[in-house]
């Protein structure tokens, strides 16, 4: 009775450590896609402006990007 009791204890305990590092790795996860969201966004929004100001530039940088030769 008292082994099945400690068991069931240790069982939990290691459950509960196994759910924090899960959730925690779920997080680091998490803020990584929207790190890279926030720079896409960034990245999109340089784009628009640069193609308003310099279409010509915008365009060397797209080609740049794409790894295709400009003209």
């Amino acid at each position: 009775m008292v082994r099945a009791l400690v068991g069931y204890a240790v069982l939990a305990i290691v459950g509960i450590i196994a759910i924090k590092f899960l959730l925690a790795a779920v997080g680091i996860v998490w803020q990584l896609a929207w790190a890279v969201l926030w720079l896409a966004l960034l990245g999109f929004i340089f784009y628009l402006i640069l193609k308003l100001i310099s279409p010509k530039t915008a365009r060397k940088v797209k080609d740049a990007v794409r790894g295709e030769q400009s003209q």
